[in-house]
């Protein structure tokens, strides 16, 4: 018979204190402030909980109310993924758009400025940046997330993105390890299997992380990914030579592990969801995200249940489970002890994102085509979108193209006939076509090569990764589809 050291409660309240689970409204749901109150640590916002800063304000204020050291967590990189404006679209370049400018200061900057308005709204812990090199131009989920292809590049800018970040009292969370960038599967969905050798994967894949960890990020979130040369049976996030041997013995990272949301395919669906957490748990893993789906209270007492029966059953080492909890716990003390001691006052640099959107623009001119004076139709053929970046989020050039050229007209296309289709709608208009990763979808480049045969004067403007060589009498990349990318891209447009 199993002999526990600490009691049922101390038992239970460590199982729920490694929860970090999301929730349904803009306001904080009676069970979670219950939740709070029997030893929950952590909460997850995400776009559905947001409606603006002050209505976040006031979210986390009530949930404070129940416990003044919880971790309010979000998933708000900007650019193309953000929870914050994800009805508006992004204040701030994502990573692609900084790695372009590649200017460490203004990275560090920008995520100062971005921590500075998460702290204004409650939140002191962010999944972000991607230290992920974004190795293969097919990769399907991570893209514009990723600073570059050039490994030296990523890891400066993660380092500067944590320090900036940091320094308002928000922890940063580098992301996903042990690197998620050479993948073509969205682990969303199901589960990469990434076949690196052992080389590559320390040289390219983990020098963004060391960076990280010598930066003195907080956390560290892991991925949903299978590295046969680390681990040939176990992905990252239930993998204790990954997270145990490698992410803490070798690269000797002592802060917070959490993982990649567990409700994902490549988890959920291979290994069901209490199981994975339990196998995370005792993989190394500390904080367990869990609600990017709807979660409710239900969800949060299963995993709770699961966790605590996997001690009982000697499946989970207690004192791997405390373990957990107390970083959980640590985390939670470091944020209330920077909010306390800093002063929140002055320090805003509100247009640093639409700046930086600005100096990420490339523009490459085709041809001899006379300026954009009067009113175009702007064509976007828009993909459809990972789960990471959502499909709320509006993007493009339109609604900015409309205000700066007055009887400028829109539409949306997609599809093996989308260029026909657009071709018809400009009605011999002057076109703008947008795209997004136009190498990873051959509908795109068709449509494109359509609108370019009927006008040589069609203005292109790329807003994904830009793979494909520049065409059109005037490309425009901007690295990302962030509301302040498509106002930098108009006035490119305008400007000439």
């Amino acid at each position: 018979m199993t002999t526990f050291t600490t009691g049922t409660d101390t038992l239970t309240r460590d199982a729920l204190a490694v929860l970090q689970p999301g929730f349904d409204g803009t306001t904080a749901p009676d069970w979670v402030r219950r939740r709070l109150g029997e030893g929950l640590v952590s909460v997850a916002l995400f776009g559905r909980n947001v409606a603006g800063a002050e209505q976040v304000a006031a979210l986390t204020a009530q949930l404070r109310a129940e416990r003044d050291d919880l971790l309010v967590a979000i998933d708000e990189e900007s650019g193309d993924v953000t929870r914050l404006e994800v009805r508006t679209g992004s204040s701030f370049p994502g990573n692609h758009a900084l790695g372009a400018v590649d200017d460490t200061g203004l990275t560090r900057d920008v995520a100062r400025e971005l921590g500075r308005r998460l702290a204004a709204c409650g939140v002191n812990f962010n999944w972000a940046p991607s230290a992920d090199v974004n190795a293969n131009p097919a990769n399907p989920v991570i893209g514009v997330r990723s600073f570059g292809g050039d490994t030296d590049l990523v890891s400066r800018h993660t380092a500067a993105y944590v320090e900036g970040l940091q320094s308002t009292g928000v922890a940063a969370c580098a992301k996903h390890f042990p690197g998620h960038g050479d993948t073509n599967v969205d682990s969303h969905h199901a589960l990469p299997h990434i076949d690196l050798d052992a080389t590559t994967l320390h040289e390219r894949e983990l020098r963004p992380f060391r960076a990280a960890i010598a930066a003195g990020t907080r956390a560290v979130m892991s991925a949903h990914i299978r590295v046969p040369v680390l681990d040939p049976d176990r992905p990252a996030t239930l993998s204790r030579r990954i997270l145990t041997g490698l992410l803490r013995e070798e690269l000797g990272y002592q802060g917070l592990i959490v993982t990649d949301g567990m409700e994902m395919q490549a988890i959920s669906g291979t290994y069901g969801l209490e199981h994975g957490v339990v196998l995370a748990l005792a993989a190394g893993a500390d904080a367990i995200c869990v609600g990017g789906g709807l979660c409710d209270e239900d969800t949060v007492q299963r995993l709770q249940d699961a966790l605590v029966t996997a001690v009982r059953t000697g499946e989970l080492a207690e004192e791997r489970l405390a373990d957990a909890a107390a970083r959980v716990r640590g985390l939670a003390a470091w944020t209330t002890s920077v909010r306390d001691a800093q002063d929140t006052a002055g320090g805003e640099e509100p247009e640093i994102g639409l700046r930086a959107a600005r100096r990420a623009v490339t523009v490459t001119r085709g041809g001899s085509a006379a300026p954009v004076t009067g009113p175009v139709y702007v064509a976007t053929f828009s993909p459809t979108p990972n789960i990471a970046v959502g499909d709320e989020t509006p993007w493009g050039v339109g609604a900015e193209l409309e205000r700066l050229l007055p009887g400028t007209a829109t539409g949306t296309f997609t599809g093996p006939d989308a260029g026909a289709r657009a071709l018809k709608a400009a009605g011999g208009r002057r076109i703008v076509a947008v795209v997004r990763d136009e190498h990873r979808h051959a509908w795109m480049g068709t449509a494109l090569d359509a609108l370019l045969d009927a006008g040589p004067d069609t203005v292109v403007i790329e807003m994904g990764v830009p793979q494909s060589a520049p065409r059109g009498a005037l490309h425009i990349a901007t690295h990302g589809a962030a509301r302040v990318c498509g106002v930098a891209a108009a006035e490119a447009v305008v400007a000439g």
